[in-house]
């Protein structure tokens, strides 16, 4: 079992997920059973699945769950450009989430190299 809280990936997703959560508080309210919903959802997906594949006693098990991360991020990012082309956020600022969006799906696709050469983002591990 590996301590998620000290890898870097858990920490930079985190701090993303809390910056989503704050940013979405300022999105009109009739979203909030829209894309406030799903934008967290997605956003706090990403260190959840870290998390969990840490506390997962195989190292598939752990391959599987930074694939599932790594489709979050996905996810995530496809939201922001829908908040950026609904006004939602500024250009500005989509560009520093989607830059800091990329850093952190490279550190996971890094992380799963090192606990595995082969390793692949693909859905068959």
């Amino acid at each position: 079992m590996r301590d998620f809280q000290k890898l870097a990936i858990w920490q930079r997703s985190h701090q993303l997920t809390l910056r989503i959560y704050k940013i979405t508080r300022e999105f009109p309210k009739e979203e909030l059973y829209g894309i406030i919903s799903q934008i967290r959802r997605s956003s706090s997906s990403v260190p959840t699945n870290i998390a969990e594949g840490c506390g997962r006693n195989s190292l598939p098990e752990l391959k599987r769950f930074l694939i599932i991360s790594s489709g979050s991020a996905s996810e995530l990012h496809y939201q922001l450009i829908l908040s950026r082309d609904l006004n939602y956020i500024s250009a500005h600022l989509f560009q520093e989430l989607e830059e800091d969006l990329i850093q952190i799906k490279k550190m996971i696709y890094a992380y799963g190299e090192k606990l595995s050469p082969t390793f692949k983002l693909t859905a068959d591990g």
